[in-house]
């Protein structure tokens, strides 16, 4: 099975492509929804559909424990088991089950962990992690790594030896060329180790490569250096997917350095605590002050949410915790990062990206913390 990535256009570092899959073409940069446990929460594959959603994420980690990864092998793998006919990507469980701290115990071959459903004990190494990730069919997959503390500069120079061994290994044990194995470049925020963690990648010759370990506590100025530094060297025909990475000036800021698939848990967590995306941040529907607003969510948005409902409205829902405040919430957010990746694929092929990323990026604070949005039990 031949994943063809093809570069349409360029507009300064930012790229313009199609990345073949099995399941369909992806039109890049794409962000792609989470749905952790087999689906987006509060969303039907055909919601997805029509919001413009082309590639969702799946959780590993999530999947093995609940309801196990034979069983929906069983069932005809993940694309059957979910409803959903267009490219999935699975990671390797690696950032869940490195997130579980005290409840997991390192080793060169590989993790043991214990499950936070019940307790009960696991062990994922590189081999595991890639049979796990064939029964459930995605189309892209990943290797299995170590997600180390971004600033420890000792810790993360070890644990690159183990991410970089764990590799070779995952690609040793791949045997279903239908699915991509992508590398994912680890190396916090230091240059030399993120330079090393390329060039041992690259001779590994992937599909598609990823950048693992932002979004988990480094600044924005130290994110957007990370992706500077690996934009020369990173192939120019491979996919570049930005992990777990979603709000929307990490979007823009992403793409005009060069990524093209992003995934976050962001707009589905906010939007089932209350909160709406809108340019320049977000509004929690928690507050008294939207108790008797008539507007929608926002008057410049043509979501069904937004089309059908006001702030008033959809605040009682939340007050009330009904359902279907998650449903228009979630509809509006995705729908809000969707229609912003479009809008960033037009400007690529207008050759007009800086303008539009200028004007986007005026509403938003510079510098800061990246989301903590990497936490997604």
């Amino acid at each position: 099975m031949s994943f063809e990535f093809t570069l349409l256009a360029q507009d300064g570092a930012a790229r313009l492509g199609r990345f073949d899959t099995p399941h369909g073409p992806l039109e890049t940069p794409v962000f792609a929804p989470v749905g952790t446990a087999a689906t987006v929460k509060a969303m039907r594959p055909r919601d997805l559909v029509e919001l413009g959603a082309s590639l969702v994420l799946a959780n590993t980690y999530h999947l093995y424990l609940r309801p196990g990864d034979e069983l929906i092998r069983d069932l005809g793998g993940l694309h059957r088991f979910m409803g959903w006919d267009g490219p999935i990507l699975t990671d390797s469980g690696g950032f869940q089950v490195f997130s579980l701290s005290d409840a997991r115990r390192i080793d060169d071959d590989g993790v043991t962990f214990k499950s936070h459903l019940d307790g009960s004990s696991h062990r994922f190494t590189p081999e595991k992690s890639i049979a796990v990730q064939e029964n459930l069919g995605a189309d892209v997959i990943m290797v299995f790594d170590e997600c180390p503390p971004p600033n420890d500069y000792d810790y993360v120079r070890q644990s690159l030896g183990r991410t970089h061994a764990w590799a070779a290994r995952c690609l040793a044990a791949k045997t279903r060329a239908d699915q991509a194995l992508f590398g994912i470049v680890q190396g916090g925020i230091f240059r030399d180790l993120r330079e090393a963690s390329a060039r041992f990648l690259l001779d590994l010759d992937l599909p598609g490569y990823a950048i693992g370990g932002l979004a988990v506590g480094e600044t924005k100025p130290e994110m957007h250096a990370v992706l500077e530094w690996l934009h020369p060297l990173l192939p120019a025909d491979k996919p570049r997917y930005l992990m777990g990475v979603g709000a929307p000036e990490d979007l823009v800021n992403g793409v005009l350095r060069g990524i093209d698939i992003f995934d976050c848990v962001l707009p589905t967590r906010i939007a089932r605590n209350g909160a709406a995306l809108l340019l320049g941040g977000r509004i929690n529907l928690r507050n008294a002050q939207y108790a008797a607003d008539p507007l929608p969510i926002d008057p410049a948005c043509t979501c069904y949410a937004c089309a059908h409902f006001s702030r008033a409205y959809i605040r009682h829902l939340v007050k009330a915790d009904e359902i279907l405040a998650s449903i228009l919430l979630t509809t509006h957010n995705l729908h809000f990062l969707l229609h912003l990746m479009d809008d960033l694929r037009k400007a690529i092929r207008k050759g007009t990206l800086a303008e539009y990323a200028d004007e986007f990026l005026s509403h938003y604070p510079v510098g800061g913390a990246g989301e903590q949005e990497r936490t997604d039990h």
